[in-house]
């Protein structure tokens, strides 16, 4: 189709589930011009919650017209709808503290153009990373902290969050524990990766106390961010296997290489909106 005569829309839907939502939404945007190039659906039955996921060709000249035109049908079937502009990408506010592996890995894909991102700026409780960041000429803010200005500096975090216009929040191995109200004021806006290992190895050197209890698999998770730490809605998940001659320093490196594959995953999906928060878990609508 001509890109100047239509536009691709990506659609979301959340709704109480119940039988003939698909009946009702897929003739409306047929009706109305619109072609389906990919749909995907999931119900729960412990939620009863529908979710929907439809990438769609729409004339561009009518687009706000369909956005206004469905609203009585999201009322009646109470649905939560959303239409994003698939060529629009997701403004993302990094935050790290030393480890560079992770921002390394989404600046490189940022600039490949493989991750449809805008990153708007890095947040840092470090010095450290300020050269790679400027280098690619993003904006650097350094936050440092400690416990008597913790409160301070994370508000300071979220001026920079409401000024940059940051969509999603992407705790890119920021080693700092968050407090409740921070995590609240972030619920479903901010994304965590941690090695696997958690929670039998905490605290200095997980890597080398794997390698002490001989661990045969070494994983990472990303995550959304919550109250309780390390235990919000898992996103994307991935391990590698190790054996017992592999030292600790080889698992740092195929550790740092499996968390920044599965972070890189878990923004992807979030950028083409197929992650739904659904009570204490993630339903990803990825491609098979």
């Amino acid at each position: 189709m001509d890109s100047q005569t239509h536009q691709d829309i990506i659609v979301t839907i959340r709704s109480p589930d119940q039988p003939g939502i698909i009946a009702r939404v897929a003739p409306f945007f047929a009706e109305r011009g619109c072609d389906i190039r990919e749909s995907t659906v999931f119900g729960d039955p412990e939620t009863k919650s529908f979710f929907v996921r439809m990438h769609l060709t729409a004339p561009a000249s009518t687009v706000d017209q369909i956005a206004r035109d469905f609203v009585p049908i999201a009322k009646e079937l109470e649905l939560d709808c959303r239409l994003y502009d698939q060529s629009q990408p997701l403004r993302l506010l990094i935050a790290v503290s030393k480890f560079d592996h992770c921002l390394h890995d989404l600046l490189h894909k940022w600039r490949a153009g493989t991750l449809n991102i805008d990153i708007c700026g890095v947040v840092s409780n470090h010095p450290d990373l300020r050269a790679m960041v400027e280098a690619s000429g993003l904006p650097f803010h350094h936050l440092p902290v400690s416990a008597e200005t913790k409160q301070a500096q994370e508000q300071q975090f979220l001026d920079i969050v409401d000024q940059s216009g940051a969509e999603l929040v992407v705790l890119a191995r920021y080693m700092q524990i968050l407090s409740d109200d921070f995590a609240a004021q972030l619920a479903g806006r901010c994304i965590n990766i941690h090695h696997s290992f958690l929670p039998s190895f905490k605290g200095a050197r997980p890597y080398h106390q794997a390698y002490m209890r001989g661990v045969k698999l070494i994983g990472a998770t990303a995550h959304f961010v919550s109250e309780d730490l390390d235990e919000g809605p898992i996103i994307e998940q991935d391990v590698r296997r190790v054996t017992h001659s592999t030292t600790p320093e080889e698992m740092i490196a195929i550790g740092h290489e499996v968390e920044a594959s599965v972070l890189a995953r878990a923004i992807k999906w979030y950028a083409e909106r197929r992650v739904f928060l659904n009570a204490n878990k993630a339903v990803v609508l990825a491609k098979s």
